[in-house]
């Protein structure tokens, strides 16, 4: 008993028909609105890419800008980094010249220091010995004295001067 199932009869057949009947009345639309989205899908994708490419151009252009920058401000630093070596040793050299005078004046000062108090000294000794030599004189004078009586005012006034000259520099 065999029994044939027409090919109504089954369930299958019914849905690969509706399946083939919904795409043909159907297909264009769906394909059109599907091919639609897709293609507007690919325009989205490709103003992406192009901002993208636009994007990347411009960083790589800030990129090179940067490192020209960096590179310009390495050479600054590098020149005022000599300008400043080159003032400091400028400076230092002032300096060590100023401290030179300065040592020269003052050597200076004390050179005319030591030539005062020699000088003044010297007058302190002309003067004892011109008081000495005018007292001597004085007492010559006074006492009408002879050679010998002289001689022995000179030798005394010659004694007396250190003494004399002790009591100028106590003054």
């Amino acid at each position: 008993m065999h029994h044939e199932a027409s090919f109504f009869a089954e369930p299958r057949n019914w849905v690969v028909l509706a399946f083939f009947l919904f795409f043909i009345l159907f297909g264009k639309k769906i394909w059109g609105a599907l091919s639609g989205m897709l293609d507007a899908r690919a325009v989205t994708v490709k103003a992406e890419l192009e901002e993208a490419s636009r994007l990347r151009r411009e960083a790589e252009s800030m990129l090179r800008d940067a490192e020209k920058q960096r590179t310009d401000a390495v050479a600054e630093a590098k020149a005022l980094i000599q300008g400043a070596q080159h003032e400091a040793a400028r400076l230092s050299a002032a300096a060590a010249a100023e401290a030179e005078a300065s040592a020269k004046r003052r050597e200076q000062m004390a050179i005319d220091r030591i030539a005062a108090a020699e000088k003044a000294a010297v007058d302190d000794v002309r003067l004892a010995a011109a008081d000495v030599a005018t007292t001597a004189a004085r007492q010559v004078i006074a006492h009408g004295l002879s050679v010998e009586a002289d001689a022995v005012l000179i030798d005394q006034a010659i004694n007396q001067l250190p003494t004399a000259l002790a009591a100028r520099r106590a003054a």
